[in-house]
C-alpha cells in the first residue's frame, strides 16, 4: 500500500527516506468492504480519506431516493463538508468495492506539516489541482444535456461503466434508470 501512495507523492515531490518512514510509521492504511458505510448523514466526523484502490461514492438521500454525487477512484481525495464545519454530515460516503484508503484527520495533517513542511506543499497543490478539476465538472454538468454527460462520462471515466451499478450512474447523471437505457440505445442506434 505504502508503494502506492509514494508513487502517487513522487509525481509533485521527491521523497527522502525520512519522509517515507513518517508516512509508514502513521497508521493511515485501512481496508473497507464492499458496501460498508464510511459515513453516515447526520454523523460527525474528522476522517478525511485518499483512494488508493477502489471505489467510494457520496449520495444524498432525498424523500427515500438515494441521488449520488461523486465517485472516487484511484488517486482521488475526499474530504467531508462535515470535517470543515465541524456540522453533522449532509451525505454519505460508501465503498462500492472493496476499498484500500488513507485516513487523515485534520491533526495528523497539521503535526505532519510541522514536521515536514514539504507535505504542507504537496497537499496544497494536489488541492488546488481537485479543486479546478471539480469546478468544471460542476460548471459541465450544469451546462450539458443528459446525453453529453454521458458521453463525458464514458469519455473521461469509462471505468466507472464497468464499476458502478446502472441505477447509480443514472442517479449521478441526473436521470431515472430508465432514460438512462434510452440513451445508450439512442447512442448505439447512433453509431450503426
Amino acid at each position: 500500500m505504502e508503494t502506492i501512495l509514494f508513487e502517487f507523492i513522487e509525481k509533485y515531490i521527491t521523497l527522502t527516506e525520512e519522509e517515507k518512514a513518517a508516512i509508514q510509521s502513521l497508521s493511515i492504511f485501512r481496508s473497507v468492504k464492499k458496501g460498508t458505510v464510511l459515513l453516515s448523514q447526520g454523523q460527525r466526523s474528522q476522517e478525511s480519506y485518499f483512494v488508493l484502490k477502489g471505489c467510494l461514492r457520496t449520495y444524498y438521500m432525498i424523500d427515500g431516493d438515494e441521488k449520488t454525487t461523486a465517485f472516487y477512484t484511484e488517486m482521488e481525495a475526499i474530504t467531508p463538508q462535515c470535517v470543515l464545519s465541524r456540522e453533522p454530515s449532509g451525505y454519505y460516503i460508501a465503498a462500492l468495492e472493496d476499498t484500500l484508503i488513507t485516513v487523515s484527520t485534520p491533526g495528523m495533517e497539521a503535526e505532519s506539516f510541522e514536521k515536514f513542511p514539504r507535505f504542507e506543499a504537496l497537499c496544497r497543490m494536489f488541492s488546488e489541482e481537485q479543486l479546478a478539476k471539480s469546478q468544471l465538472a460542476f460548471d459541465e454538468f450544469k451546462i450539458a444535456s443528459p446525453e453529453e454527460r454521458y458521453l463525458r462520462l464514458v469519455q473521461n471515466r469509462p471505468d466507472l461503466l464497468q464499476r458502478v451499478p446502472q441505477r447509480q450512474l443514472a442517479s449521478y447523471l441526473g436521470i431515472t434508470p430508465q432514460s438512462l437505457s434510452r440513451l445508450r440505445a439512442r447512442i448505439f442506434e447512433k453509431k450503426k
